[in-house]
């Protein structure tokens, strides 16, 4: 099998025994004997024969790695796209709770919360709000007759809003 494999490369690269045999440091005659599977080179000789014929020792003495390679190859792939699919599950995972906590937060970030300060007048009331949503601290102020219809409101835009798409008639439902 190795002399073949040498006889074969050798007549591909175009190369007598002589020119093969001056390129390795051998005779002829020890080419010749190698290509008759009389005798096989040693270790050093299998180099510098592969080097000459610019193949591997393995595809020379006609190991075939190759297929272990390929099978290797694979089973590493199969692996690695297990281990690929473990990693985007447990990210789907922390992503999801990611959200989840996001989401809880913003739910309970949100504590509306007021706090009146009245002051009554014989004339009219005034009434302070103090609403907090999502750490925000809103202030609104409220001015109303004595039958608690508004006669003037002013404060934070979010809650003027509010009232302005109510239609407070009395300033004790809009405190409520």
């Amino acid at each position: 099998m190795l002399g073949s494999n040498i006889l074969e490369l050798r007549k591909k690269k175009g190369l007598s025994q002589e020119e093969l045999s001056e390129i390795v440091g051998v005779t002829r005659q020890t080419i010749s004997n190698w290509e008759l599977n009389e005798t096989q080179p040693n270790p050093e000789q299998l180099k510098l024969l592969s080097k000459a014929l610019n193949v591997s020792v393995d595809e020379l003495i006609d190991n075939d790695i190759k297929n272990a390679l390929i099978e290797k190859t694979i089973r590493t792939e199969a692996n690695s796209n297990q281990a690929l699919k473990i990693v985007k599950l447990i990210l789907w995972f922390i992503l999801g709770l990611i959200v989840s906590v996001i989401i809880l937060t913003i739910l309970f970030a949100v504590k509306p919360g007021y706090k009146r300060v009245r002051r009554d007048d014989s004339d009219h009331n005034v009434t302070q709000l103090k609403c907090s949503i999502d750490n925000k601290t809103y202030s609104y102020l409220i001015e109303s007759d004595k039958e608690n219809n508004i006669i003037e409101h002013s404060g934070s835009e979010y809650i003027a809003n509010i009232v302005k798409d109510k239609e407070f008639k009395k300033g004790k439902m809009l405190v409520k």
